[in-house]
């Protein structure tokens, strides 16, 4: 009996040891990606002109000249800290968690999101990238563990998108890839193309060119079947303030079925910080 209590034990602990190693190499990964990432910040980049501007659509002028002062070296890649909830079930029953996450994004290169979240005892953990999707449960049982194909690609492709239009707005002045078309007097869409995908995202500006609504059709299979598809997503923005020559919003709500009555705001997070890797001003003044 002793003998096999032993060996139970030895194979507990080699268990254990091994989940352990396993979070370790997914902590490695996650390092990896946010420096690759931050290495496309450009060393040297140009200070913002109005001029860049001056022939794109009305509203997307308005967006442009309201997100970045006159002068502003137009970093790409910023690193953001947000708080907020993150709805782990439905419409009906939302069973959000409050969490803590970290963010650096790179359009169109990519990004990571780093997140974790309580619920009394119960720990949740870990990574979001358009690469892959691993979360940990108590930071040693791993709950999902996802991509590494074209739907999650294109899924997140659609994400980092349109959270340019939140954080990055220098990383979708027009360029090769980017163009912007008019929708309506209020109104902009910006089609981004990269590496054979293409994401379309609209955004509805304010008089004064905040804007405050985003919305676009993403590949998900966020849906009753769980196939992947093309399907309504977006929110809304609020709460501006100034990151280095920047103009920003703070508080983000964005879900599944942006637009219809099955809407489901996942995603609720308030913003403490912007920074921009390599730049001298990193956050808000």
């Amino acid at each position: 009996m002793k003998i096999f209590l032993l060996i139970l034990l030895i194979l507990v602990a080699a268990v254990v040891a091994g989940l352990w190693l396993w979070r370790q190499a997914d902590h490695n990964a996650d390092r990896s990606a946010v420096a690759r990432l931050v290495a496309i910040q450009p060393a040297t980049p140009e200070r913002f002109d109005p001029a860049i501007v001056q022939n794109l659509p009305e509203p997307a002028r308005r967006y442009f000249l309201f997100t970045i002062h006159k002068g502003t070296p137009l970093y790409t890649v910023a690193q953001i800290a947000m708080a907020g909830k993150f709805g782990m079930g439905n419409r009906e029953a939302p069973d959000y968690v409050e969490m803590l996450a970290s963010q650096t994004l790179a359009m169109p290169k990519g990004f990571i999101w780093k997140m974790s979240a309580r619920r009394g005892q119960l720990r949740l953990s870990g990574s979001d990238t358009e690469q892959w999707t691993r979360f940990w449960l108590m930071g040693i049982v791993p709950v999902a563990r996802m991509g590494g194909n074209l739907d999650h690609t294109r899924s997140a492709f659609g994400r980092y998108v349109a959270e340019a239009v939140f954080w990055t707005p220098a990383a979708l002045l027009p360029r090769p890839g980017i163009v912007w078309k008019l929708v309506d007097v209020n109104t902009a869409r910006v089609i981004v193309r990269h590496n054979g995908m293409e994401q379309a995202v609209d955004v509805v500006v304010a008089d004064d060119g905040r804007p405050v609504q985003v919305s676009f059709d993403r590949w998900s299979n966020a849906n009753p079947e769980k196939v992947h598809r093309w399907q309504p997503f977006g929110g809304y923005l609020s709460e501006f303030r100034e990151f280095g020559g920047f103009r920003l919003p703070t508080r983000v709500e964005a879900g599944n079925f942006f637009g219809t009555e099955a809407y489901f705001p996942f995603f609720v997070a308030k913003v403490s910080s912007v920074e921009f890797p390599g730049s001298d001003v990193r956050k808000e003044p």
